[in-house]
């Protein structure tokens, strides 16, 4: 059984992932920084409809876990997909106003982490070093563009370079047979739309995307397996919109 690496699968849009990746036939590894429950729970929740599916704690902003969490997948067989979802929002509010912990954990989560983790999927997929080929999707965000003034800048800049990532690792690997594309999420209703001491953001722009809704982590997960699977074969290099057209 072909297996698909999720990071950041115990919450939100990975936990989407991991749930609708083994419902169309992979092993799936889950990964997870801190909350084993919420990825014990995303595991059960694949074994009760039939899945196969393994918890793999890792913070993938560090090397050393990042290269083990790729080496303990592969007891659940090939690895064939990688999806980079783990992220954080980071500080909120001003620039000006965010202490230099939370911007570098941005950072180093947001961008080291998916070049890690890409860096280890290519070692394995790619022809080049011997692999069958395969296909990894990255996490970016409509906050690329929108840039977020006022609450996320530093988290907008990281998701801008996922878009910069997506798009040049695309083309060094098109011809050894990986395929690299990443997803931008819009207005999703998860958990990382609460923010401590503030709120939900849903309260204040829930209607804001022209579509008139947030968007489910259920929908951003079937534009992820879309471009995972054989449909999407000669589409590499894409940074598709799924945001209800905001």
């Amino acid at each position: 059984m072909a297996t698909l690496i999720v990071t950041g699968g115990s919450r939100g849009i990975g936990a989407a992932v991991a749930r609708l990746g083994a419902q169309r036939g992979y092993a799936v590894a889950v990964n997870y920084a801190s909350n084993a429950a919420a990825a014990e729970a995303t595991v059960r929740a694949i074994h009760d409809a039939g899945g196969v599916a393994e918890a793999f704690q890792g913070d993938v902003a560090a090397e050393a876990d990042v290269c083990a969490l790729f080496e303990a997948a592969e007891r659940l067989g090939p690895l064939a997909a990688l999806v980079n979802s783990a992220g954080i929002v980071g500080p909120y509010g001003r620039l000006d106003e965010a202490d230099v912990d939370g911007l570098r954990r941005t950072v180093e989560i947001n961008v080291m982490g998916s070049i890690l983790c890409c860096r280890e999927a290519v070692k394995r997929l790619s022809t080049r070093h011997g692999g069958t080929g395969g296909a990894i999707v990255n996490l970016g965000s409509m906050a690329a563009e929108l840039g977020s003034p006022g609450e996320f800048v530093t988290y907008a800049a990281s998701k801008g370079a996922i878009d910069s990532l997506t798009i040049g690792l695309a083309r060094e690997v098109a011809k050894e047979g990986v395929r690299v594309n990443a997803v931008r999420p819009g207005l999703i209703d998860t958990d990382i739309q609460m923010i401590p001491g503030v709120g939900s953001r849903l309260d204040k722009f829930a209607t804001s995307p022209p579509i008139g809704r947030p968007g489910t982590a259920e929908e951003t997960a079937e534009a992820i397996l879309w471009l995972l699977s054989d449909a999407a074969s000669y589409v590499t290099g894409a940074v598709l919109n799924v945001s209800g057209g905001r």
